[in-house]
């Protein structure tokens, strides 16, 4: 059975540009790889560390059963650095297995695009498995939603500081916005054509953003307030094993 009142804290190795996070009573925090090091700079100790370890500075001390709270000492789980996916996921399984569906993730963002691209994928593969995860970064917080809505209280976000709106799933079906500057009704759409870029909150005014079928990744300021959300999309048991074997896929000459 999920929590829907707990989340999972993720720190990644990426960026952190100025956003200072905010850690909520009870919140499980993990720590992916070089995440490890931004943690405890912000003040912040990790739960658990999970990684290959190739980007940390200082590898994190295993926690012992009997250990004081205080003693610095985290949950820690060693990774191959040849695996099929990279440490952010693997720090959401963690929070996945421990019955968790909302996920706030830091350093995600910036430094290789590659590993920016990855976590948006994550993003919708959370999603699509039920629950929800928000990737903070550069003034921005992006999202994912799938069969479902989500709803923003009103507000007083400036002008000209974007919401928008991407088909992440081959078709999008039904999409709905309303309450934004720009709004549609039920129109369909497809992640080769993006149509909803550049939007904008109204002041005052509540706004919305839903899909009939399919999955939306959405960016809006992180200045916003927190969104309400819902999912169509059933609560999976399970995110996936933790890879922690070495990659099958590595060519010959990389497999001895």
């Amino acid at each position: 059975m999920s929590d829907m009142s707990k989340v999972c804290m993720v720190f990644g190795a990426g960026s952190y540009y100025d956003e200072s996070p905010v850690v909520p009573q009870g919140a499980l925090v993990v720590a992916a790889d070089g995440g490890y090091d931004h943690a405890l700079a912000l003040g912040i100790r990790p739960d658990v560390a999970i990684g290959d370890f190739d980007s940390i500075s200082k590898t994190p001390v295993l926690h012992e059963d009997g250990d004081d709270p205080a003693s610095g000492r985290v949950s820690t789980i060693a990774l191959p650095a040849q695996k099929d996916e990279t440490d952010m996921p693997q720090a959401v399984k963690v929070g996945w297995n421990q019955g968790i569906r909302v996920f706030h993730i830091f350093g995600g963002l910036g430094g290789r695009l590659d590993h920016a691209l990855a976590n948006l994928q994550m993003l919708a593969d959370i999603a699509r498995h039920g629950g929800i995860g928000f990737l903070h970064g550069d003034g921005c917080v992006a999202t994912a939603v799938t069969d479902g809505e989500i709803r923003f209280p009103a507000n007083q976000v400036a002008a000209r500081r974007m919401v928008s709106v991407f088909a992440h799933s081959d078709r999008a079906l039904g999409v709905t916005i309303r309450g934004l500057k720009y709004e549609t009704d039920s129109v369909d759409w497809t992640n080769s054509h993006a149509l909803g870029v550049s939007n904008e909150f109204l002041p005052g005014i509540p706004s919305s953003i839903s899909v009939r079928e399919g999955t939306l990744i959405v960016t809006y300021p992180v200045e916003a307030p927190q969104p309400q959300w819902r999912s169509g999309a059933d609560q999976a048991a399970s995110f996936g094993a933790i890879d922690d074997r070495r990659s099958e896929l590595l060519s010959p000459l990389f497999r001895d």
